[in-house]
């Protein structure tokens, strides 16, 4: 095999080592933005103007049964 073969074959398999980590990193990203987002939403949902919103649908879902 030729040395140029060699380094060929090296940069290409570095180059696919580089792709699945930067891949990693960009789920890594997602995922902290996602809880993040769920954080947030949690935090709304528990406030108290949200939770009496909630009560009165799910009520008045139950009377129309």
């Amino acid at each position: 095999m030729a040395l140029t073969e060699r380094i060929a074959k090296r940069i290409r398999r570095l180059r696919g080592a580089a792709d699945r980590g930067m891949t990693t990193a960009e789920y890594a990203v997602g995922t902290v933005a996602a809880v993040a987002f769920a954080a947030v939403l949690y935090k709304v949902v528990q406030s108290g103007v949200v939770q009496s919103a909630l009560s009165s649908i799910i009520s008045s879902a139950l009377s129309a049964l």
